[in-house]
């Protein structure tokens, strides 16, 4: 989930709400099928083109831009009676672009966006639900993974189209493995030996950074142990017993010495080059890491999830969409382009090299994933395991993105590494997620 947590969100989030209050849950109904576009708009008929604004963010390296502009160009050609226009957006300020976009009645007819962007602008009441897409789709044939169509619902409409996941793994220096005498661990108590015995002399077992990416390691071990911050009911249950294993693990392994404390002040590319270096083993993060370090690829492996202590398993993952305006002057055609590019986007993996991995299982059928061994593993290891921020409760709802944003969790992280009391940092986070979750 690229992008979703930003320190100031909570400020221009209160502003942009007030700004909308008067249309928060106030969402009007799906207003008529796909199929219904040229009979909906005379424009359709009449030989004039329906112009569309899709903005799309930049998932991937240069090439994801030039595959992405090539299939709108391809929709057009298809659609001659509909121009999709292509902005590539930039993360730096994304949650500035799009709020002021809607508060200036310039939002896009289409985009992609943040994990929880969705969710978080439907209850500012900017987001149009798509029930009769999801309808179609499903009706045509139910081509999404388990667990990813239904997670886009929120105050009972679906706000988004799944297209692509971003999951958290660990891969391991197989080289520093080798010369320590170190087998990959399977269990919580097999990584903090092997951590242990991979440490000492300025080298640590694993890097954990401070900044955001850090907090993915605290999410994947409480997943791995069946905790979550909330309970199925939506309650923050941050404190339960599971949760604490996983703190008391992590700070248990910077007490070894197995974790770097300078980590603390660590950003994700300084964790990256310490595990390039060498002077770390053990690193969490998204799919197709090793490519960012070509010159070990071979060196690298992935690891196998880790059984927790209860014999569960799991890690964290988030589920990227593609969501609808209200604003929109021609929602029937904005849903026509959204059916068609959740059906023909895998070139955005195959030529955009993507390092997500879709949500369709046709898409995991073809070679580019099938003859991958890393991208074969994860989907068939890891992303039946993947839970969200949410978990155990069935969907995703906006207030997940202030606490991932916020800082409780980056704060929590990073005093983990510093060797606080772990009783003490996960009360003082858990008052915070009940503050932002409004609960006493």
């Amino acid at each position: 989930m690229k992008k979703t947590m930003l320190v100031l969100l909570t400020t221009v989030l209160a502003a942009s709400a007030a700004g909308c209050s008067g249309d928060a849950g106030q969402q009007s109904q799906p207003s008529g099928s796909v199929q219904d576009a040229a009979k909906s708009n005379p424009s359709a008929g009449n030989g004039a083109k329906v112009e569309l604004q899709f903005w799309d963010m930049v998932w991937g390296p240069p090439e994801y831009i030039d595959t992405a502009k090539a299939l709108v160009d391809q929709f057009n050609s298809e659609n001659p009676n509909i121009k999709v226009s292509y902005q590539s957006t930039p993360w730096n300020n994304w949650y500035q672009t799009f709020t002021s976009a809607i508060a200036a009645g310039t939002a896009p007819d289409i985009s992609t966006g943040a994990g929880y962007q969705a969710f978080q602008f439907s209850q500012m009441g900017a987001i149009l639900p798509i029930d009769d897409v999801v309808d179609e789709l499903k009706k045509n044939g139910d081509d999404f993974l388990p667990n990813t169509v239904d997670l886009m619902k929120y105050d009972n409409h679906y706000v988004a189209l799944p297209w692509a996941i971003d999951i958290r793994v660990p891969y391991y220096r197989k080289d520093l493995f080798q010369q320590a005498g170190v087998t990959p661990p399977k269990t919580w108590e097999e990584l903090r030996a092997a951590a242990k015995k991979l440490s000492g002399n300025g080298k640590y077992g694993m890097v954990m950074p401070g900044d955001t990416g850090g907090t993915h390691y605290v999410f994947s071990l409480m997943l791995n142990n069946n905790g979550g911050l909330f309970n199925k009911d939506k309650k923050v249950d941050f404190l339960n017993s599971r949760n604490v294993e996983a703190v008391q693990l992590l700070a248990d392994m910077v007490k070894d010495g197995s974790i770097n404390p300078a980590g603390a002040g660590f950003t994700g590319d300084d964790a990256t080059k310490s595990f390039g270096q060498g002077d770390a083993a053990i690193i969490i993060k998204n799919p197709g890491f090793p490519a960012q370090l070509p010159e070990l690829k071979d060196k690298i492996g992935l690891m196998d999830p880790l059984t927790g202590p209860h014999g569960e398993k799991g890690t964290i993952y988030w589920i990227n969409n593609i969501m609808l305006y209200k604003q929109s002057k021609h929602p029937q055609e904005a849903k026509q382009f959204m059916k068609w590019w959740s059906q023909n986007n895998k070139a955005l993996w195959t030529k955009g090299h993507v390092t997500q991995l879709p949500v369709k299982k046709s898409f995991t059928e073809d070679p580019y994933f099938k003859d991958d061994p890393e991208r074969k593993e994860i989907l068939e290891k890891w992303i039946p395991i993947g839970k969200t921020t949410a978990y155990p409760y069935p969907a995703v709802f906006p207030e997940l993105n202030e606490i991932e944003g916020e800082g409780v969790m980056q704060t929590l992280t990073q005093e983990i590494m510093l060797g606080k009391d772990p009783k003490a940092i996960m009360d003082k986070a858990n008052q915070t997620m009940k503050s932002i979750m409004k609960e006493k």
